[in-house]
């Protein structure tokens, strides 16, 4: 139910590298621009890019698969929260993180760029 897409790229980094910065407030901030409250541990809370993103861990499986509910402000009152799947797979000596994104409302399409602008462009600047 809802849109879903699903992107990836490919990073000049070891998997646990990628993984750890994902999950770790200072360098989540570095790595994207904007500023981070995440968290290594299921069940608890984030933010990202100055609080526009929120959203919980639901599992964690270090250095490979990190699962969240995951929201906008853009999200309605009455737009449940989507589901956010990244992987990180070893590649060629890098890590290719591959984001499944799903159950995102009507809107939910702006975000597949959203990742490449906000997260996938900087990210590359940021493990070179």
């Amino acid at each position: 139910m809802g849109i879903s897409f699903e992107i990836s790229e490919v990073f000049p980094a070891p998997p646990e590298q990628v993984y750890n910065a994902w999950l770790d407030s200072k360098a989540h901030a570095k790595m994207t621009g904007g500023a981070a409250m995440v968290s290594d541990v299921v069940g608890e809370a984030f933010t990202a890019w100055d609080g526009y993103i929120r959203g919980t861990n639901l599992e964690l499986e270090a250095p490979v698969r990190i699962l969240q509910d995951w929201r906008t402000s853009e999200f309605t009152d009455d737009e449940g929260d989507s589901r956010l799947e990244v992987l990180f797979e070893e590649e060629g000596g890098g890590t290719r993180v591959t984001i499944r994104h799903s159950n995102l409302p009507e809107h939910g399409m702006q975000y597949k760029q959203g990742w490449v602008d906000s997260y996938f462009t900087p990210m590359k600047s940021f493990f070179k």
